[in-house]
């Protein structure tokens, strides 16, 4: 059996010791009970055997089965089985095979659409990063063997399509991609079109829609019923079904128009907010992950970041004026490349994280615009991009790297944080509310 994989992870090799940052640091690591066992049997009589039985914990919330066990880490954060040579001491000694799952898989990650499973890659491994936003066929999916996947027995189940939220989901999915992909519309263009595609979806597509699905008690013969009656009721509810499936894909085709396109262009272009808003909200989320974050990495780019819109005490309005000067000059020099890190970023989050795992839709597509809109606060503030700016002879390499840092940095230490995820539930709000916010951050990319 095949997996498919985006190319840039089809190239993927880890680069181990030579990496400028860990994956075995910062993160809490579950291991199941089956491996754990494994790693029992394998060090039993080793001097190791000690190191296992102290350094791995019994889950403190009292969790079994896959979350069974929890790694240590060490006083600076690191995993305690971490070598000086930033290389894993159990998997040097004992094999890829004792590893826990998170371990073994990242940076994939492994989703299962029906019988097919898919390998995405996190951003947060620096060499991922570099694979996906630098080369320009790094979003083209291919088959791959699934071995490739490693482990795709782990890989969660996203789509089974017993409901209909999930059986068109892969539709649903498909045209966001080719969404993102229409090149001819702004990339702010684009992501608008699809925060006004997935509120039109979202009054009749959404968990637990029933949109799609006979009417309740219609659907079975009632005593006393005549066949023709029940053959109406029949006919009632397939009409409804083809009508809700009939809407999703009118809708669906009117946002790959290029006259819708133009016209979301044209009305987004004529819409004027103040940009402090951005800027606050984008100040905001990296200030809570400073308090909460220990990496030396991630806080020395970060304070590098505030100093450069001005400091603590700056006004979000005058930061905001600060990146909008920035976000014209870079666009003058590097526009095009630019342009292709965002849209590689937006096009593996909608492969790594399958909208089906958010309340709605809409509600994905925010959480999208706002990780984009983060990221964009820290390119901009970077210092190599500040400089370059300084600088437009600057060789095209040095943007290339500031941007590698800015995106794995903060999707290591930004992205999958559960205080910035209720951060975004929060800010999202619901429905027409949800869309109105979504329009600051658009309007700031």
């Amino acid at each position: 059996m095949t997996a498919s994989a985006p190319r840039y992870m089809a190239r993927f090799r880890c680069i181990a010791e030579a990496c400028e940052d860990t994956c075995c640091a910062g993160l809490t690591v579950p291991i199941s009970e089956a491996r754990w066992s494994l790693l029992r049997q394998k060090v039993a009589g080793s001097p190791d055997e000690a190191r296992v039985a102290a350094l791995i914990s019994p889950n403190p919330e009292g969790a079994t089965g896959q979350q069974a066990g929890i790694l240590g880490k060490r006083a600076d954060g690191h995993c305690a089985f971490l070598d000086e040579a930033k290389l894993c001491s159990l998997q040097r000694r004992y094999g890829e095979a004792v590893l826990p799952d998170g371990c073994s898989v990242f940076p994939r990650v492994l989703t299962r659409w029906g019988a097919q499973v898919e390998m995405a890659g996190s951003l947060a491994c620096p060499e991922t990063a570099r694979l996906c936003l630098l080369a320009e066929d790094a979003l083209v999916r291919e088959p791959v063997p699934e071995e490739q996947a490693l482990r795709p027995q782990v890989a969660r189940q996203v789509a089974a399509g017993d409901d209909a939220w999930t059986a068109h989901a892969d539709t649903v999915r498909e045209a966001m991609l080719r969404l993102l992909e229409r090149r001819e519309v702004p990339f702010a263009a684009r992501l608008y079109a699809l925060g006004r595609m997935a509120l039109g979806l979202g009054d009749f597509y959404s968990p637990g829609t029933t949109a799609f699905a006979p009417a309740a008690g219609e659907a079975s013969r009632q005593p006393g019923v005549s066949e023709a009656v029940e053959a109406s009721a029949h006919e009632g509810d397939a009409t409804r079904a083809e009508s809700a499936e009939g809407r999703l894909a009118r809708i669906l085709r009117d946002y790959e128009t290029t006259e819708t396109l133009a016209s979301l262009q044209a009305q987004l272009e004529a819409l004027e907010l103040p940009g402090g808003p951005w800027a606050g909200i984008c100040g905001a989320v990296l200030r809570s992950r400073e308090a909460a974050v220990s990496s030396p990495r991630f806080l020395s780019l970060m304070h590098a970041v505030r100093a450069s819109y001005g400091g603590a005490d700056t006004s979000p309005d005058d930061a905001w004026r600060l990146h909008a000067a920035r976000r014209s000059a870079l666009e003058s020099l590097h526009g095009e490349r630019v342009r292709q890190y965002f849209l590689h970023h937006a096009l593996n989050h909608v492969l790594r994280h399958p909208f089906t795992e958010a309340p709605s839709l809409l509600n994905a597509v925010f959480l999208l615009v706002l990780r984009a809109s983060v990221v964009r606060w820290v390119l901009l503030g970077h210092p190599a991009v500040v400089a370059l700016l300084d600088a437009p002879g600057t060789p095209e390499a040095a943007l290339d790297a500031a941007a590698v840092e800015a995106f794995q940095v903060v999707a290591k230490h930004v992205e999958q944080a559960p205080a910035f995820l209720d951060f975004a539930k929060g800010l999202a709000g619901e429905g027409p509310e949800t869309f109105a916010r979504l329009l600051i951050l658009v309007k700031g990319l």
